[in-house]
This record gives structure tokens, sequence and C-alpha cells, in this order.
């Protein structure tokens, strides 16, 4: 009898995205080859975990999937099958144990990611995935060969399914370069143009204020916003002043709404609470007593609290007349408008918007129009805040690609 050869399925990518997928589809049984266009995976993985590898969120699970904006609704569906404690779970069974920070972000015991990258490929190692390096995907040369660029020329290897994870546009030098879109694009697949997120938005700052503050933190402030459909909104947290702007945690959160404002107004309007301790009227009552000789920076940190970096931005943004009024600046502190311009170039953000849409895409990631090729993390069209959010989405897709093309390739095995 002559013996049929296991379907030929690639993975292109090696994130968390792509590994996950071949973990998976190599659990089912699958052949997996991972092909990627770096000299070694995990490369965006391993920058997160410089500061402490922030590998998911210990949320509600209700509140963690609305932190997915207008994707909320599909990546459930996602983390249904892979939540935030199957991701621990999976990580206890690399030996990685994991704890919960005060502000309920989950990171390993060590706070590292490369001993829990190098655990993970040795075990796909040893669970039989082929890794290819230095292979950057070109596209097809026909419908069931892909088109990889090597050191050593060009490569046309025929496949019956791939999973491509090849990430968003940011930090290109890490690999993910949004050169898939065109590829794409050209086989007729709907791509969300790519932008920034969690990124930060440029203002115009004087020479004094970049010179001496940029990379000041301001704590606590309350963030208050309007959005595109006239909705008031507020939220505390912290962000970091920059040369060109602010970037920061509070920032990130909220970066979709003023990157759209942007989009369609030219301009995005915050106002910032920087002394949220205080009501208004006692606010001012505290700046209308007598200052004696104290300098007007003296007096606000000793009668609101402020410290040097939002003393600073008082005096950037508030005119000679309200800071001479203690009624009027105890106003400005209250809600000191911060008029956003731009939002930095998605090769300086965290992560990218944008991607394959999720409507192009059956419940397995497999294009709909396109039978065999399935999709998975940051290259799909939707976003989230950091906080492990991003991580965890990318590591429930890789997963539901994984499951999907394996189902797909033993179906057609089988008929």
């Amino acid at each position: 009898m002559t013996r049929v050869p296991p379907p030929r399925l690639a993975i292109v990518g090696g994130g968390p995205a792509g590994l996950m997928a071949a973990e998976t589809a190599c659990a089912a049984g699958m052949r997996v080859d991972l092909y990627d266009a770096m000299g070694s995976v995990g490369r965006k993985f391993l920058l997160a975990g410089k500061g402490g590898l922030n590998l998911t969120h210990a949320e509600a699970p209700a509140r963690f999937v609305e932190r997915f904006g207008a994707r909320q609704a599909e990546i459930a569906r996602w983390l249904a099958a892979f939540d935030a404690q199957s991701l621990r779970e999976w990580a206890r069974g690399l030996g990685v144990e994991t704890f919960v920070g005060s502000s309920g972000r989950v990171f390993p015991v060590d706070m590292k990611a490369a001993p829990l990258l190098r655990r993970w490929v040795r075990r796909l190692r040893e669970s039989g995935v082929e890794f290819h390096m230095h292979h950057r995907w070109l596209g097809w040369q026909a419908h069931d060969t892909l088109h990889f660029a090597t050191p050593h020329g060009e490569r046309a290897l025929p496949v019956d399914a791939v999973v491509l994870a090849l990430g968003g546009a940011s930090w290109p030098q890490l690999g993910s370069n949004g050169g898939w879109v065109a590829p794409l694009t050209r086989a007729g697949v709907d791509v969300a143009a790519l932008q920034p997120a969690n990124c930060g938005f440029e203002l115009d700052w004087s020479e004094l204020l970049r010179s001496r503050f940029a990379g000041a933190p301001l704590k606590p402030v309350v963030a208050h916003w309007h959005d595109r459909h006239g909705v008031a909104h507020a939220r505390q947290g912290e962000f970091v002043l920059s040369e060109y702007g602010i970037e920061g945690s509070l920032v990130y959160a909220i970066g979709a709404e003023l990157r759209e404002q942007i989009s369609e107004r030219g301009e995005a309007l915050l106002k910032l609470d920087l002394v949220p301790g205080y009501t208004q009227p006692a606010l001012a009552e505290r700046l209308a007593a007598p200052r004696g000789k104290h300098s007007l920076g003296d007096w606000l940190r000793r009668r609101a609290g402020l410290d040097a970096a939002k003393c600073a931005l008082v005096f950037e943004l508030v005119d000679k007349p309200a800071l001479a009024d203690p009624f009027a600046l105890a106003m400005q502190l209250k809600a000191l408008p911060l008029r956003l311009r731009a939002p930095r170039p998605v090769t300086e953000a965290i992560s990218t918007a944008g991607g394959v849409r999720l409507e192009a895409l059956d419940k397995y990631l497999m294009l709909r129009d396109r039978p065999g090729v399935f999709c998975a993390g940051e290259m799909l069209d939707w976003e989230a805040p950091t906080g492990g959010y991003l991580l965890t989405a990318c590591f429930a897709s890789g997963r539901i690609a994984g499951h999907g093309v394996a189902h797909w390739l033993a179906a057609r095995s089988a008929a």
C-alpha cells in the first residue's frame, strides 16, 4: 500500500499567536513547520518582558472582555476557549508560576520572558515542530504555494494549509513591519488600514517644558473627555510628559477614542483634573488664602499638592489672568485642557490597530474566500490597552486558529 504523507501545515510568524497555533495543531497530530523572518522567534515577546512580563490580567471576565471595545463580542468567543486563567495554567505547565500584582496585572514570579520562551520553544521542538528562521513571507506563487525570501534566495513551498500570524506594524525592527498587507490585499483579503495603538500623542510644548520635564510622571490625575457620540467619560490614572506630548497607561487606555477623534476633527480634547482630592470650591478657597511671600509654584505645592511637573504644566497652559485669580485657577486645575493634535507614528507604538477584518474570517479564523488560510494575533482587526489584554487575546486567537486548521485538515483528509 502507498503511504499517504501527513498534511503539510505552515505557521508563518513566531510570536505568541503563531507559537500557540503551532502547539495546538501539533497536539492534534499535525505535522507543523514554523517560519519566521527573524533569526529567532518571540522577539517582541522578549521586549514586552524587559520591564517584567505582563502576561495577562486578573480582572473579572466581564470587565476583561470590555477592554476590547468594538470587538469585544468576537474576542469574548476566543476567551471562552482560552482565558486569563487558562493562560496562567498553561504557563504553570511550562514550570512558570505567576502572581497578581497590586494593579491586577499578572506576571511570572521571576518577572522575565526569556525563561518562559526558552521552555516553550524547547517543548515545541520536542513535540515535532520544525523551525525555519530567516524566511520572510512574500505571499503566494499559487493558491497552495507559499513564497519566501531567504538568505539563500527565494523559495516556493507547497502547503496544505497555513496559519498567518505576522503581527502588526509596530516595532518593525523586531520583525512585525506590516509587510504582509500588500500580498493579502492583492489576494483580495479585506484589510483595515494599520494605525498606531497604545501610543503617545503630540502637543506643542515649549522648549522649557520639553527640556526640563520630559519623562516626568503626572499622577494621580483624572482625564475627562467626550466620545464621538457626545457622551462624557472620566478615568483616573497616570501618564508621562514627553518631548513630543504625552504617553503612558492612562493615555493608552483611551487612545483608540483619541485617535478616532483626531481623524475626524483634526484634534482631540482632554481635560485634566490635576487635584482629584479636592472639589473646585474647596480648592478655590484654599488658593484664595493670603499667599504672603510664597511664589505661586510654592503656593500650588502647599495648597493644592501639585508637584513640579504639574506646576510646569499649569504654567505652560494657563494664562496670566487666570493664574492671578484663585477661582479661575481652581477651575483650570480641575479641568486643564490638553489639545492633542496627532498620535505618534505606528512604528513607535506598542501595538497596532487595524488588520484583517474579522468579518472576512469564519469562527475558526479561516478566510472565508480562501479555504485553508487562517489568521491569528495582532494582524487581525482588533485592539486593546496594555495590561496583559493584548497578549491574552493573541494567545487565545492562536489557539482558535490551531484548532481550526487541525480540524479543517483532518476533515479534508477524511473526505
